[in-house]
């Protein structure tokens, strides 16, 4: 492990625990974090560590589980990647921005499209990953652009089909670039109708999800004819607890941390969810949440 990357002009962690970072609140250490403030430092990191070492890129770490023996080689955080900028009926963000910042600058701005992402706690470029959606609305709706630094340090902008959205999926998928900006296209809309329309999902949000604990959010993609919570109900596994990682009682597919979970307490409830839910009903559940790293050595 090389630490000459410690002389880059650039914020550098060393062995530093993801766990500080993840919303589950779980992830064992990054060799080496690092926090670029701009492209410039980003473009400096990726040059540096391209035969180097692997290169792990993160936004918020929302909808991720990392697991316990950590990630090795060099983690880029692009929580510092936060500039949002409104151009008439477009919203351009960086990829660190958080979802729910644009959709208020597209409120503030009298935009309409984006009310459904209102209460989504991730980063612009972890939505475009991963078309983030709910409520009935996916990015994918008004994601008409994306810059991003290709494996091979090219910087691209891609546009329309390029994208290639699908549920959950997205061209960034294919080709591992990083994503560093995105392009919002709203259309004009009625600023008291569009907050009261994401205070309302707001509303709902709260009174139906747990977000007074720590969780990855969604754990995993609504099965074609099901609704993934009933199934995990109907299973008998809501409320069931591995370790300090529990079903929710408040949403059953959602995955808590009680307070002492592992990434490994995760793992083991989320593979029990799907082999009982697969016994049960002969459906297949796939994880939405991201997973990552490496398991801890025994």
């Amino acid at each position: 492990m090389t630490t000459e990357i410690l002389k880059l002009p650039v914020e550098i962690k060393v062995n530093e625990p993801l766990s500080k970072y993840t919303f589950t609140k779980t992830g064992g250490p990054a060799d080496f974090l690092a926090f670029p403030k701009n492209d410039a430092e980003l473009k400096l990191l990726i040059n540096y560590a391209l035969d180097k070492m692997p290169i792990t890129t993160l936004g918020n770490s929302s909808n991720l589980i990392i697991k316990d023996g950590g990630i090795r080689g060099l983690v880029i955080m692009l929580t510092k990647f936060m500039v949002i900028k409104v151009q008439n009926n477009q919203i351009i963000a960086q990829a660190g921005a958080s979802l729910i910042d644009v959709t208020k600058a597209a409120s503030k701005a009298q935009l309409t499209g984006l009310e459904f992402a209102a209460g989504i706690p991730g980063s612009v470029g972890g939505a475009a990953f991963m078309n983030a959606g709910a409520y009935g609305g996916e990015v994918a709706e008004v994601i008409t652009a994306i810059t991003e630094i290709l494996p091979d340090g090219r910087e691209v902008t891609l546009r329309g089909s390029d994208l290639h959205f699908a549920y959950r999926h997205s061209v960034v998928q294919e080709n591992q670039g990083i994503v560093t900006a995105v392009t919002f296209t709203l259309q004009p809309g009625k600023q008291p109708d569009i907050q009261n329309k994401m205070d309302e999902l707001n509303a709902l949000r709260a009174s139906k999800q747990p977000l007074e604990y720590p969780s990855c959010g969604s754990v995993f993609k609504r099965p074609a004819g099901y609704f993934t919570g009933p199934l995990i109900i109907k299973a008998g596994l809501q409320g069931k607890i591995i370790g300090g990682a529990q079903v929710s009682m408040k949403h059953a597919g959602f995955i808590i941390n009680l307070g002492t979970a592992t990434a490994t307490d995760y793992l083991t409830l989320i593979q029990l969810i799907q082999k009982t839910v697969q016994q049960k009903f002969n459906v297949k559940l796939e994880t939405e949440v991201r997973i990552i790293g490496e398991d801890r050595s025994k």
